[in-house]
């Protein structure tokens, strides 16, 4: 992790310019997009590190140390967002700093943690560099099932980067509008795939204990609160959207733009109840492919086509609405997966195969 946050460092310092203006930047704000990618790519390496070592500690058993490492990282950068942006106006730089000291400090909590659990001695831990070397076996594992959570967050730029250069298309305007509304749209979607991370691993003992009975349960109940949760947020959002962009903006024009961008993005949020657990539901059974596949219908398949097709038909409400369009088909996607899956799984002579 460490090794290739460098690598990520090195070449987003390289290639600055090139991403900020590929990203959607234009001669207006590309100099604000590169002083907060500089800072961002100086993170790197503990953005990545903080990231991964969340999820060794919560595999480890240890959850409250992960949570406690997620509220330092967060909690930091919030309070040093106010110090950086508002008291050194150092505007983007400083919203960027402030997100890469907090991930500094987030590493650094769970680092301290790892010498305690060794001195502990606990097992699962140690620094020794002969537990360094990685078996093919093991390896292979993991590169087979972490692609496609990988790929989540790779497409999920590249989509976002198709969708901004073309809303970039209709002005600064536009973009800043989708920007803060899509920010307030991440508090269901983060909640939504915090909910499908944090069932997985039950998923994953359910399946390798062969309790198919529990295992759609656990399914069924999940995707139920995910949709519930959704359907709160869309509730919310459709009522009181004006009032939540108001935080971040004050010329009304504005306003009522990202209001209407929020009220169409938030149509999807019932969707992703769905499409997260049956993607967590793949990446725990160690179909890599199935969930490969609904990254790539996601992000790329139906999201970039759909973006540019809506675009082309509606402009700039077609490129917003993509995104519940897209999700509303994919979510019927899933399903199909996820009920052929199960009756694969109910099979008596695999069952009898598994034994």
């Amino acid at each position: 992790m460490a090794f290739s946050g460098i690598i990520v460092l090195a070449a987003g310092l390289v290639f600055l310019n090139q991403i900020a203006a590929a990203a959607g930047a234009d001669a207006e704000n590309l100099a604000f997009t590169c002083d907060y990618l500089f800072w961002i790519f100086m993170g790197a390496p503990f953005i990545i590190l903080s990231n991964g070592l969340i999820h060794i500690f919560r595999s480890s058993g240890l959850i409250n140390q992960a949570t406690i490492g997620i509220v330092i990282g967060n909690g930091i950068n919030i309070i040093l967002d106010w110090v950086c942006i508002v008291l050194l106006h150092m505007g983007t730089a400083g919203a960027a700093l402030a997100t890469s000291i907090g991930f500094f400090c987030s590493t650094a909590y769970f680092l301290i943690c790892m010498i305690c659990e060794i001195h502990r001695k606990n097992e699962l831990f140690s620094f020794r560099p002969g537990y360094f070397t990685v078996s093919k076996e093991t390896g292979t594992g993991v590169i087979k099932i972490g692609i496609p959570g990988a790929l989540i967050t790779v497409m999920l730029s590249v989509s976002n980067i198709v969708l901004n250069n073309c809303i970039g298309g209709y002005g600064s305007n536009a973009v800043a509008a989708y920007g803060i509304a899509y920010k307030i749209d991440m508090f269901p979607i983060m909640l939504g795939v915090g909910l499908s991370q944090g069932v997985g691993p039950l998923i994953g003992y359910c399946y390798g204990a062969s309790q198919h009975d529990r295992l759609k349960k656990v399914m069924r109940l999940s995707s139920l609160d995910g949709i519930i949760l959704g359907a709160v947020f869309t509730a919310a959002f459709l009522l009181f959207s004006r009032p939540l962009v108001s935080i971040f903006l004050q010329d009304s024009d504005l306003i009522n733009l990202s209001a209407g961008f929020l009220r169409v993005l938030v149509l999807s949020a019932s969707f992703l109840g769905i499409v997260n657990m049956v993607t967590a539901y793949f990446q725990a059974l160690g179909k890599a492919k199935n969930s490969l596949t609904i990254t790539m219908l996601r992000n790329v398949i139906l999201f970039i086509p759909g973006v540019l097709l809506l675009n082309a038909v509606f402009h700039l409400n077609g490129a917003i609405a993509a995104q519940p369009v897209v999700e509303t088909f994919l979510t019927i996607i899933c399903l199909v997966m996820y009920t052929c899956s199960q009756k694969k799984e109910s099979d008596p002579q695999r069952q009898r195969k598994a034994a």
